[in-house]
C-alpha cells in the first residue's frame, strides 16, 4: 500500500462551511476509489509567500491517505483538483518509508499539542 500526502490551497473568499464542503468532497472521492484516509488537517487561512491568482492568502488543507493499486485513481484525483475553481494550487506526493515515519511522528506531536 502506497502512502500519499495531498495538500491544496483554497480561495480565501470561501466561508468555513464551504471549505469543509471541499474537504468532504475530496475525502469522499478518495474513499470511493479505494483509498484509506489516515488524517486530514485544516491549517486555516495563511498568508502566501507570493500572490496566486492575485490573492495574498489562502486556506491550506492536508489530506494524508493510503492507496493500493492503480495510478489512474491518482491521475483522476489530480484532474478533479485541476477542474475545481476553488483550488488555487495543489501538490500530491508519494511518501517513501522515511517520510512516512516522519509523518507519523508529526501527527502524534500535533495531537499532543492540541491536548
Amino acid at each position: 500500500m502506497s502512502h500519499y500526502e495531498s495538500i491544496f490551497i483554497l480561495n480565501p473568499a470561501l466561508s468555513e462551511s464551504q471549505v469543509k464542503d471541499v474537504i468532504k468532497k475530496y475525502q469522499s472521492f478518495l474513499k470511493d476509489n479505494g483509498s484509506k484516509i489516515i488524517d486530514t488537517e485544516n491549517w486555516g487561512l495563511k498568508k502566501l509567500a507570493y500572490s496566486i491568482q492575485n490573492k495574498l492568502s489562502g486556506f491550506y488543507v492536508l489530506i494524508d491517505f493510503e492507496h493500493d493499486g492503480e495510478l489512474n485513481v491518482i491521475d483522476s484525483y489530480e484532474t478533479e483538483l485541476k477542474r475545481d475553481e476553488r483550488i488555487m494550487r495543489y501538490l500530491n506526493v508519494k511518501l517513501d518509508k522515511y517520510a512516512t515515519e516522519w509523518s507519523v511522528k508529526r501527527r502524534s506531536r500535533m495531537k499532543k499539542e492540541k491536548v
